[in-house]
């Protein structure tokens, strides 16, 4: 009998963006997915993004595979997910995170709940370790981890990670637009930042169960990472 198929809740921001088609096409035929945001319903579009990423194969393809849009039009409401039913959580990329789910409870207690559920099986069967829940997140998406803590500290205290780089930040003009830079606040938080030698080439660094990606460019290589860790 062949072991039950292994589940990803993929959490998209409510504000505007446009979610990648990487991670949902490196993920859809090894996994069960399901997609999750803040408000639920209809994760929303920026026409900026569409346009900006119209030459992208992946992403042109993403928004028009009829399966995958009706998956992003009907999100599951962040507040209503269990997260022991998952096996991972990835948090897709976007300015949007920045907004939205650095600040969201829902996300916040779903990366707490999860973390210290890691950590009291750990103590208990080092076995859990090799089926612990991967925690992952790309580009703008390590924001999620600006609030949340363990233990009253920071979750990404002491951990190596990485995200969108403020130089990444300047360069598409945005410094003065996020409520945040990512990589100083989370360094400020205790995170040990890495990035790629140079702005836009992928990235992607693994400390424990967290898995993070710098930019749009790392969003497969994290997915490939993440499903390679998975399917062991």
């Amino acid at each position: 009998m062949s072991a039950p198929q292994k589940k990803i809740l993929v959490v998209l921001t409510s504000a505007d963006k446009l979610p990648t088609g990487a991670p949902y096409y490196e993920f859809k035929d090894d996994f069960e997915l399901t997609l999750a945001s803040p408000a639920g319903g209809a994760a929303p579009l920026d026409p900026a993004s569409v346009e900006a990423f119209k030459s992208d194969e992946l992403a042109t393809k993403f928004l028009s595979d009829a399966t995958a849009q009706q998956l992003v039009k009907n999100t599951t409401k962040l507040s209503t997910v269990d997260p022991s039913k998952f096996d991972t959580i990835f948090y897709v990329g976007g300015h949007g995170p920045v907004v939205d789910l650095a600040v969201d409870q829902d996300s916040i207690k779903l990366i707490e709940n999860g973390q210290e559920l890691i950590s009291r099986y750990l103590s208990v069967a080092s076995t859990f370790y090799s089926s612990r829940k991967i925690t992952a997140a790309v580009c703008h998406a390590p924001a999620v981890f600006v609030n949340t803590k363990q233990d009253g500290k920071p979750v990404i205290a002491g951990k190596k990670f990485t995200g969108f780089s403020n130089d990444e930040e300047e360069a598409v003009g945005m410094t003065k637009a996020v409520p945040f830079l990512l990589e100083t606040s989370l360094r400020d938080l205790g995170g040990k930042y890495e990035k790629a030698p140079e702005a836009w080439a992928p990235w992607v660094v693994v400390d424990g169960n967290l898995y993070t990606g710098q930019n749009p460019a790392s969003a497969g290589p994290l997915a490939e990472r993440i499903t390679k860790d998975l399917l062991k």
